[in-house]
C-alpha cells in the first residue's frame, strides 16, 4: 500500500484525507441512524400507557428528551398537551425540524467529498502531466524515471478520487434517503400521539 502511494506522489495525500473522514462519516451515520435508535417501535405505545395513568410529568418529560429523536418530539409535543391540538402540533414540527437538522449532520460534509474528490484526482493527473512534459529536455532527450514517475502520478490519483468519490456519492444518496424515510415516520408517529391525546383516534 505504501509502494502505491509512493507511486502517486504527493497529490495523493488530500485524497487520502478525504478518504479518511468519508470513511469515519459513513460509520457514524450508519450507526447514529439506525431505526431502532432514531424511531423505536414500541415508544408511542409506552408514551400513550404512561400518559393515561400519570399524565405529563416533569420526569415523562426528561426521559423522552434524552430516549431518542423521536422522544424529543413527543417530549415537545407533550409540554404542549393542555393547549389546543394546532399549538401541540406546531411545537411538534418546530421540534420535528431541529431533529430532522440533526439527522443530516455531517451529511454535506460526505456530499462534498463524494464532489471533490474526482477533482482532487484531476489535479493530481495535472502534476503527474506536467511531470511528463518536464521529462522532455530541450535538446529531445527523456528522463525515462521521471517520465515513469509521471505517468504514475497521472494515473494513481485519477483512480484514487474514482475511489473515493463512488462510495461516498452511493453512502450519501442511501443515508439523504433515509434521513427522509425516518423523519416522514416520525411525523407520523407525532400525529398518532396528537390525535390519541385530544381523544380523536384509539390507539
Amino acid at each position: 500500500m505504501f509502494a502505491l502511494i509512493q507511486a502517486a506522489g504527493w497529490p495523493v495525500w488530500p485524497i487520502i484525507f478525504a478518504s479518511i473522514a468519508a470513511v469515519g462519516i459513513i460509520g457514524e451515520r450508519l450507526w447514529t441512524l439506525r431505526l431502532a435508535v432514531v424511531t423505536p417501535r414500541d415508544l408511542l405505545p409506552k408514551v400513550v400507557h404512561e400518559y393515561r395513568e400519570t399524565g405529563v410529568t416533569a420526569g415523562m418529560i426528561t426521559r423522552l428528551q434524552t430516549h431518542s429523536p423521536l422522544g424529543q418530539i413527543f417530549a415537545a409535543g407533550l409540554r404542549n398537551v393542555k393547549s389546543t391540538r394546532d399549538v401541540m402540533k406546531e411545537a411538534i414540527e418546530e421540534a420535528g425540524r431541529a431533529v430532522a437538522h440533526d439527522l443530516e449532520r455531517y451529511l454535506t460534509t460526505l456530499g462534498t467529498i463524494a464532489a471533490i474528490s474526482p477533482l482532487m484526482g484531476l489535479f493530481g493527473t495535472l502534476v503527474g502531466m506536467i511531470e511528463i512534459f518536464g521529462a522532455n529536455s530541450p535538446m529531445g532527450d527523456s528522463n525515462p524515471a521521471q517520465l515513469a514517475h509521471g505517468i504514475s502520478v497521472a494515473l494513481y490519483n485519477a483512480a484514487f478520487g474514482i475511489l473515493v468519490a463512488i462510495p461516498s456519492m452511493i453512502f450519501y444518496r442511501y443515508f439523504r434517503g433515509k434521513v427522509d424515510a425516518l423523519v416522514v415516520e416520525m411525523e407520523l408517529q407525532a400525529l398518532k400521539l396528537v390525535e390519541i391525546v385530544h381523544g380523536e383516534r384509539q390507539e
